[in-house]
């Protein structure tokens, strides 16, 4: 006979802030359709960054009090998950002031005004004379937040795999909207999507490997079969795992996943890019720390070291292919996979200092790329992105505070001491040197690929400050939410490394997870 149904029961205010931006979402669709199209741009760009800070409100005020493991087990709403969607939330907030910037124009400066049309054609001519605007992408926007707040307080298998859809397909549609080298955006989009949908595939051909082996997709109750296990199933486990493991690390961009990085970085609309290289690499390491600690840390043993090759191979791969970019975008981008296998060695110290280092560089690292990847859309030539590195030669002496700003980014990037980067480097190293012999070879690696990358941002230093300006280089005056938005970057990789303890107390007060 079948058991009776059972309702779940379900913590409202422990999901508040999911629902809302969920709400604001649906809400942004509807204006999308019936607003009046010169008024969209303004209602999209108000409603998404009102909808993002009252979540984040709610989060601070109420969800905090409301921890709890809900929805039948499938979402953990605890200090880790609340420490990460908190960070995403405000990180998200920087990225949408980013989108919106205009530069004098009608829509978002760095969005095509028709993304349907083909690149060059009369359709794209006639959408921008009259002055049509993409402003789609910032509904879009909420709805890849949502999938990432799903993915870093996702319990159970089946959730993280929908939070992991969720935050990929407006990211495969935003990588493919970019107003100017548009083929070179809708190339990167399609490879996006097509690495993305193999990724996708691993990690439920993964899952299911593990429902075989346990019975069940709950993080929990998978935890529980390893311990007990009887030997019977053992042949599904270390494939299942890592099978799981290869989908995340492509989201993180960890070699030898990170083929579509470098291209989607490039390609996408450069605020897309920074939103991008912060926000999923925040929702995808959030996912992987809840498998691995709440999942399948029992048997660590048995694929802890092929995750470590994978982080030194990051690390080493990132810092030297950044040495041979010409183009500041990809510079970025192999820089993000340098910072990817960083991060990793933190999540392989297996300890609760490790969680809170992790959580802490996470949030350094989002707020320099974003203001990062805005000073970047600031800087043109003839009216197109001066992206390529030759394009900024000379640039401090014409904006000195424009390259000034990023000269200060890219110094954190490195791990310079009085900087974020520094800071969030040494809480992700020392859990990995107290854990033993081989947390401190990746810390080795770690600190020469750190050294390596450092000789390239003072390059970029240098040939902006010793060389003779490029004519025709000009960097834009931003406006009020992108100013705003770089402002709060750099105060934070400021302030979290000259007095970085209270940001340290509270990720490591947060690094708790509920079983």
């Amino acid at each position: 006979m079948p058991s009776e149904f059972q309702a779940v029961t379900v913590d409202y205010l422990a999901i508040a802030p999911m629902l809302i931006v969920v709400g604001g979402a649906l809400i942004g669709v509807i204006v999308e359709a019936f607003a009046p199209r010169e008024r969209r741009h303004t209602v999209q760009v108000w409603l998404t960054t009102t909808t993002l800070l009252v979540a984040l409100a709610v989060l601070a005020v109420w969800s905090r009090d409301h921890m709890a493991v809900t929805l039948g087990g499938s979402i953990a709403v605890d200090g880790v998950a609340l420490f990460l969607q908190g960070t995403l939330l405000a990180l998200s907030v920087l990225g949408v002031l980013v989108m919106a910037e205009r530069f004098g124009g009608v829509g978002s400066d760095a969005f095509t005004p028709m993304g349907a049309s083909t690149p060059g054609s009369t359709q794209e001519s006639v959408a921008t004379r009259a002055g049509y605007a993409t402003s789609e992408v910032f509904p879009l926007t909420l709805f890849a937040v949502v999938g990432m707040m799903i993915f870093v307080s996702a319990n159970d298998l089946i959730t993280m795999f929908v939070g992991l859809e969720v935050l990929s397909l407006p990211l495969y549609i935003m990588t493919g909207l970019a107003r100017r080298r548009r083929l070179l955006s809708q190339e990167a989009a399609l490879k996006y999507f097509l690495l993305g949908a193999f990724s996708s595939a691993f990690f439920l051909f993964g899952a299911a490997l593990l429902y075989g082996y346990s019975g069940s997709t709950d993080l929990k109750e998978l935890s529980r079969a390893i311990t007990t296990s009887t030997g019977d199933l053992d042949a599904l486990l270390l494939p299942g795992v890592v099978l799981v493991l290869v989908g995340l690390l492509f989201k993180v961009g960890a070699v030898p996943f990170h083929s579509w990085t470098p291209d989607a970085y490039q390609g996408a609309p450069t605020p897309v890019t920074g939103f991008m290289a912060a926000c999923t690499k925040l929702a995808a390491f959030g996912a992987i720390l809840r498998l691995t600690y709440v999942g399948v840390g029992a048997n660590r043993w048995d694929w802890q070291l092929g995750v470590v090759a994978v982080a030194i191979l990051t690390m080493v791969v990132g810092a030297v292919l950044s040495v041979t970019q010409t183009d500041v975008k990809r510079l970025l981008a192999y820089s993000s996979v340098a910072h990817a296998g960083f991060i990793l060695v933190g999540v392989l110290a297996f300890s609760q200092a490790a969680i809170g280092g992790v959580m802490f560089y996470l949030l350094a690292y989002g707020a320099m790329t974003i203001a990062a990847f805005a000073i970047v859309t600031m800087v043109r030539q003839d009216g197109s992105e001066a992206s390529h590195l030759s394009q900024w030669a000379g640039l401090g002496r014409r904006h000195p505070v424009v390259a000034g700003s990023f000269a200060f980014l890219l110094l954190a990037f490195a791990g310079i001491p009085l900087t974020s980067g520094f800071t969030a480097k040494f809480a992700a190293f020392a859990p990995a040197v107290e854990s033993g012999t081989t947390g401190v070879v990746m810390v080795v690696v770690g600190v020469l690929a750190s050294a390596v990358t450092a000789f390239v941002y003072v390059r970029l230093i240098v040939l902006m400050y010793f060389t003779e300006p490029v004519e025709g280089v000009v960097a834009l005056t931003p406006s009020i939410p992108s100013t705003v938005a770089i402002t709060v970057g750099l105060a934070v990789t400021l302030i979290a490394g000259v007095a970085p303890t209270w940001v340290l107390q509270l990720a490591g007060n947060a690094s708790q997870f509920l079983l």
